[in-house]
């Protein structure tokens, strides 16, 4: 028996942290981010594929059955590869989800125009994985990506809430929407962005709903562990968590704290 695992490459799975802590409180849970190596978003596919299987790898060797790959550009460049190729040579019965298909299968219900916006890392925007995962869930949806390479560096320079971010979100809002103006609904591809909700909300125009993938990635937690309940035997109840890091575990600690809304500390490991 072991913790829930959460992997990030840096700050932005601690958002995921938070929401799935508020629903599920009562587990214990292990988060890494690999901030030395940060950002996976402008990495190639392989290189991705292996930090990302590093990471995996690491947190099984803290017991953990379940891992969370926290991180839109991880679950778009591994995941599967994970799932597919290395879960059944490393141990059939331990689980790796990301947070792409959770946030697809919402969007899919709620869209009424089947015109989807995507705001996301470059990585994730070249990987065309919610499109895949939206074409597999509804043919019907009309996807159009927009990658905003400025979102992450203002929200890791804690420049989010600053005027000078109004310029950064206001113009690849309106590139978005001037490219598709029948958009219903913008999911917020990246676990940075929630930091940036107020910016987003003050540009996005009325009745373009924003989704965000915290709050849908617990509930879908929620729910896979209701429909398996051995994997659910396999976690510890002890309502803790601990924080490690590929950097400087200081520095990580003051960052995170602003993602989590709470002060932290953190260890910091080598993978």
């Amino acid at each position: 028996m072991g913790p829930i695992g959460v992997f990030d490459s840096g700050y932005g799975g601690l958002t995921i942290l938070r929401e799935i802590r508020k629903v599920m409180p009562q587990y214990d849970y292990l988060y890494l981010g690999d901030n030395a190596r940060a950002p996976y978003g402008t990495r190639s596919f392989d290189v991705v594929y292996e930090f990302t299987l590093e990471a995996v790898r690491y947190l099984f060797e803290q017991g953990c059955d379940l891992v969370i790959l926290a991180c839109n550009t991880a679950s778009a460049k591994a995941l599967r590869t994970i799932q597919q190729n290395d879960l059944p040579k490393i141990d059939p019965q331990r689980r790796v989800l990301g947070v792409i298909r959770p946030t697809v299968e919402v969007v899919a219900d709620i869209s009424k125009t089947r015109h989807v916006g995507i705001m996301a890392t470059p990585g994730t925007i070249r990987s065309h994985t919610y499109e895949l995962e939206l074409a597999k869930q509804s043919p019907d949806i009309k996807v159009t990506g927009e990658a905003c390479p400025m979102w992450v560096p203002l929200v890791e320079n804690e420049e989010y809430d600053s005027p000078g971010a109004d310029y950064f979100v206001r113009e690849r809002i309106e590139n978005l929407l001037r490219r598709d103006p029948l958009i219903d609904n913008v999911i917020l591809g990246c676990t940075h962005y929630p930091l940036l909700l107020g910016k987003i909300r003050q540009f996005m125009p009325e009745g373009v709903h924003i989704i965000e993938q915290g709050h849908y990635v617990a509930q879908s937690l929620q729910d896979y562990l209701r429909r398996h309940p051995e994997m659910r035997e396999l976690i510890t109840e002890g309502g803790s968590v601990r924080f490690l890091t590929t950097e400087q575990a200081d520095a990580f600690g003051q960052k995170a704290a602003v993602f989590m809304g709470e002060p932290l500390e953190a260890e910091r490991v080598q993978l």
